[in-house]
């Protein structure tokens, strides 16, 4: 096997890190790097062994497990990785606040562990990801290596089919909204229900990116869209908005403009990919 998800189990139990280790062991995608057995360690662990999966416990001595959310959110992180939560308790308010943190998964135990090994691989294949493995098996390329390679150069590719589009569009890089921008349209091309959730998904995680505050997104790219609108080529914008221009109705909004953009570069990439 190549590459194998890095996996980091936080949980208070002893036995239980046990028993997930010695299951994990047997799992050929997954590689176990770390056990804590409280929050605090664990916020030491994440730094250190950078791993890409987090099973997280959210009754934890010195730290619980919202609090270790709490935590990453403030630290820099090379690489944030995905969570799943385990938890005895159910409560509305509580799964709430851990998706609000950015929770990737929440389970309740009791549970099994085959779901839970079936989760990891879920949150952490996407759909395009798990596209390129399918193409790759037909290729005779079977690791998850030579797959994830293939994802790393679609992201590539994402990124700098957005920022041709937008340089294109006459949105001046200096302005913070340039990046902020860029941003949502990346999200958008990867995961297009983003578009319906501005307030509640696309500009928190972006200003969680940014180190600022979802209404400074918000305004820094509306104030990006009057600047490139004001001072676009009538040509251009026609080429990439056709007939949605109507100037009785002025600018698109922040939604539009990025939905509109992020499904251009879906059809660009479809079209090359063919």
């Amino acid at each position: 096997m190549g590459v194998k998800l890095k996996l980091l189990i936080t949980e208070d139990n002893p036995k239980f890190c046990k028993a997930l280790s010695d299951y994990f062991d047997t799992k050929d995608e997954i590689e176990v790097v770390g056990v804590a057995l409280d929050g605090a360690s664990a916020l030491q662990c994440i730094q250190e062994l950078e791993p890409d999966v987090l099973i997280l416990d959210i009754i934890m001595p010195i730290l619980d497990g919202l609090s270790v959310l709490e935590k990453m959110k403030e630290m820099n992180l090379k690489k944030r990785p995905r969570v799943i939560v385990l938890s005895a308790v159910g409560q509305e308010r509580l799964t709430q606040r851990a998706a609000s943190l950015g929770v990737d998964y929440y389970i309740l135990k009791p549970f099994s562990l085959d779901i839970l090994y079936k989760r990891i691989l879920d949150i952490c294949i996407d759909e395009d990801t798990f596209l390129l493995e399918q193409q790759a098996t037909s290729y005779g390329l079977t690791t998850y290596e030579q797959y994830a390679q293939r994802a790393q150069e679609r992201e590539h590719q994402i990124e700098a089919e957005v920022t041709q589009l937008i340089r294109e569009l006459g949105v001046p890089p200096h302005l913070k909204g340039y990046q902020y921008m860029r941003e949502a349209i990346i999200m958008c091309v990867k995961d297009m229900d983003v578009i319906g959730q501005m307030t509640k998904k696309l500009y928190p995680n972006i200003a969680t990116k940014f180190n600022t505050l979802p209404t400074r997104v918000e305004r820094a790219i509306r104030h990006a869209i009057e600047v490139a609108w004001s001072r676009g080529n009538l040509d251009t914008l026609n080429k990439f908005f056709g007939y949605t221009i109507d100037v009785d109705k002025g600018k698109p909004t922040n939604g539009e403009y990025i939905a509109m953009l992020a499904d251009r570069v879906r059809i660009d990439m479809n079209m090359h990919s063919a």
